[in-house]
C-alpha cells in the first residue's frame, strides 16, 4: 500500500463500512428506479395516482425522521441502521405480492418509514464521527457512495432481468441489496461513544455560528428552505422521468444511461468538492450548484430528444456534486452538540415536503403535458434557494467558511470483535 492510500484509509477507513452500505442501498434503489414508474402504470395506476404512490414514501419520512433522529441521538445508532434497513429490505419487495394502487401506496409508506429509521441515524454518525474540518469532505465521499451504487444498480438489474425474463426481479435485487447493507453495518460499524466529539467541537470552536445551542436556528432553517428545493426535483423525477423519456422513444437502456450520465459527475466530483468546501468554504459551491439544478430541471423538454437529456445529465450531476456536500456541511454546522441526528431528521423531513409537493403536483402536470413538471421543478428549486438566502443572510455566509482542522482530531474507533458485535 502506498504512503497516500495508507493515509487515506488511516483518515477514512473507521467510516468505511457504513460508505459501503450506503453505496449497497443505492445499488438496489438504482436497479428499481427505472422501472418503478411503468411497473406501477401497468398495474393500474393512473398519472395523478402515480404521485400519490411516489408522494406516499417521503409522506412517511415527514413523520418520521423528526421523531428517530431524536431517538439516534438517544439510542445506539447502529441497531437503529441496522432496524431500518432489515424492515425496508422486507417492504422494498412487498409491491410484488401486494398488487394495486392501494397496496402500492402502503408498501410505499412503510418502506418510506423504514428508511426514516435509518437515514437520520446514519448521517448523525457521520457528522459526529468526523471534525468540522472534514465535514465537507465526509459528506462528498457519502454522495459519492450514492451515486457509485446508482451508476451499477440499473445494470445489475438488467442483467438480472435479462438472465430470469422477470422484469420484477429488480425489486428482490433491491431487498438483497438492503438485507447486505444490514448485514455489513451490524458487523462492521462500531457504536460510535456519546461525546466523542461533541464536547471537544463546543470547547474549540468559539464562533458563534459555528455550534448554535438552539436546534431551530436561523442556519438550520435556511438549510430546510434549500432541501425542500433540492428534493423537489428528486419528486418529480421520479413520476415523470421514466415515462418522458419513454415518450421519446428511449428504451430501458437509454433511461438507465440517464442514470449514469447524473451520477457519473457525483461519483467522481463529490469528494473533490467536498475537500475544496472544507479548504476554501461552501458559499459559493451551495449557491452555484442549487442554481444549477434549477436550470437543469427547466431545460430539460427544451429539445425533445434522448441525446440531449443525456448531456444535461452530467451537467446537472456535476452542478449536485458541488451543492450536496455544502448543503451537508450546513447541516452539521447548524446543529447544536449531541443534537446531530435531531438536526439531520428535520432536516430529510424537510427534504420530504419538497418530493411529496413535487410527486403530487407532477402527476396532476403530467396528465395534462409531461413536459410542464420539469418547469415546476426548475421554478420551486430556483425559489427555495432564493428563500434560503434571504433566511439565512449573512450568517449563512459566516457558517460556511473553512475551519482550520485542530492538531489531535478524534476519531471513531476501529471495531474489534465485541464493539462490532454490539
Amino acid at each position: 500500500m502506498t504512503e497516500r492510500a495508507r493515509l487515506w484509509f488511516d483518515a477514512w477507513g473507521p467510516i468505511l463500512p457504513l460508505l459501503i452500505a450506503e453505496a449497497t442501498i443505492w445499488v438496489g434503489f438504482g436497479a428499481l428506479l427505472p422501472i418503478l414508474p411503468i411497473y406501477f402504470r401497468e398495474h393500474g395506476v393512473d398519472l395523478p395516482t402515480l404521485g400519490v404512490v411516489v408522494a406516499a414514501w417521503p409522506a412517511a419520512r415527514l413523520i418520521g425522521e423528526p421523531a428517530f433522529g431524536w431517538v439516534a441521538d438517544h439510542a445506539p445508532r447502529k441497531w437503529m441502521m441496522v432496524t431500518g434497513l432489515a424492515l425496508a429490505a422486507v417492504f422494498a419487495v412487498m409491491p410484488v405480492v401486494a398488487v394495486g394502487p392501494a397496496a402500492f401506496i402502503v408498501a410505499r409508506l412503510l418502506a418510506g418509514l423504514s428508511a426514516s429509521i435509518y437515514d437520520p441515524a446514519a448521517r448523525g454518525y457521520l457528522v459526529d464521527a468526523n471534525p468540522p474540518e472534514r465535514q465537507g469532505e465526509t459528506f462528498g465521499l457519502y454522495g459519492a457512495a450514492q451515486m457509485g451504487g446508482l451508476m451499477i444498480g440499473p445494470a445489475i438489474g438488467g442483467v438480472a432481468a435479462a438472465a430470469t425474463g422477470q422484469p420484477t426481479i429488480v425489486f428482490w435485487v433491491a431487498g438483497a441489496a438492503l438485507v447486505v447493507s444490514a448485514l455489513l453495518v451490524a458487523v462492521r460499524v462500531p457504536e460510535l461513544p456519546r461525546g466523542t466529539h461533541t464536547a471537544e467541537e463546543a470547547a474549540r470552536e468559539e464562533e458563534a455560528a459555528t455550534r448554535p445551542i438552539r436546534l431551530l436556528n436561523r442556519l438550520l432553517i435556511a438549510a430546510i428552505a434549500f432541501n425542500v428545493g433540492s428534493f423537489f426535483a428528486g419528486g418529480t423525477y421520479e413520476v415523470v422521468w421514466s415515462l418522458y423519456l419513454t415518450s421519446l422513444g428511449a428504451g430501458l437502456d437509454a433511461i438507465g444511461l440517464t442514470f449514469l450520465t447524473f451520477a457519473l459527475p457525483i461519483l467522481v466530483l463529490s469528494p473533490v468538492a467536498g475537500r475544496f468546501i472544507d479548504r476554501e468554504g461552501g458559499f459559493l459551491a451551495l449557491v452555484g450548484g442549487m442554481a444549477g439544478v434549477a436550470i437543469c430541471g427547466a431545460l430539460y423538454p427544451l429539445i425533445p430528444e434522448v441525446w440531449f437529456v443525456v448531456v444535461l445529465g452530467l451537467v446537472e450531476g456535476t452542478a449536485f456534486a458541488a451543492a450536496s456536500p455544502a448543503l451537508y456541511l450546513l447541516v452539521s454546522r447548524a446543529s447544536p452538540p449531541g443534537r446531530s441526528s435531531t438536526a439531520q431528521g428535520i432536516f430529510g423531513a424537510a427534504g420530504t415536503v419538497g418530493t411529496i409537493v413535487a410527486s403530487l403536483l407532477a402527476g396532476v402536470l403530467a396528465s395534462i403535458d409531461l413536459r410542464f413538471p420539469f418547469f415546476a421543478t426548475g421554478i420551486g428549486a430556483m425559489a427555495t434557494l432564493l428563500l434560503g438566502l434571504a433566511l439565512g443572510r449573512r450568517a449563512l455566509w459566516d457558517a460556511m467558511q473553512p475551519r482550520h482542522p485542530t492538531r489531535n482530531p478524534v476519531r471513531v474507533p476501529t471495531p474489534t470483535a465485541e464493539q462490532a458485535g454490539g
